[in-house]
């Protein structure tokens, strides 16, 4: 026997043990949207309230279902990164307030940045440093 439950105006049938059936259009849109989220799998479940085993077997049939596996799947290159910048106040020989960017690169190296002149190089090793981060 099922009943029905009503979720965000949206009518969703549950079996006698009282798990939620899905319909087949919504677990795609929920797919889609956890391959553009970037969120590990279980977090992306806890945010939509499905339980994680659930949503691992609905990615697993649908990788199979396309031909790919975890192992082949690229994650998509991300083409924007957010690092953290703090500027300190510092000052030079003659005591005069200097502005100085400190920029913190993994494994405790600080690359202090002075002038305008040095930012495009100090992107330039972010860039490079960037697989390794």
């Amino acid at each position: 026997m099922t009943s029905t439950i009503k979720a965000d105006g949206v009518v969703l049938k549950t079996d006698e043990v009282g798990r939620v059936r899905t319909p087949v259009a919504r677990r795609e849109q929920l797919l889609d949207e956890f391959e553009r989220s970037g969120l590990s799998g279980i977090k992306f479940a806890a945010l939509v309230g499905v339980k994680y085993p659930t949503f691992a077997a609905w990615l697993i049939k649908r990788r199979r279902a396309r031909g790919t596996t975890a192992e082949n799947t690229e994650k998509p290159i991300k083409t924007m990164r957010w690092l953290e910048a703090v500027v300190e106040q510092a000052h030079d020989c003659a005591g005069r307030p200097e502005a100085t960017l400190i920029l913190e690169l993994p494994g405790g190296v600080r690359v202090p940045i002075q002038h305008s002149s040095q930012i495009p190089l100090a992107a330039a090793l972010v860039q490079a440093l960037a697989p390794a981060c």
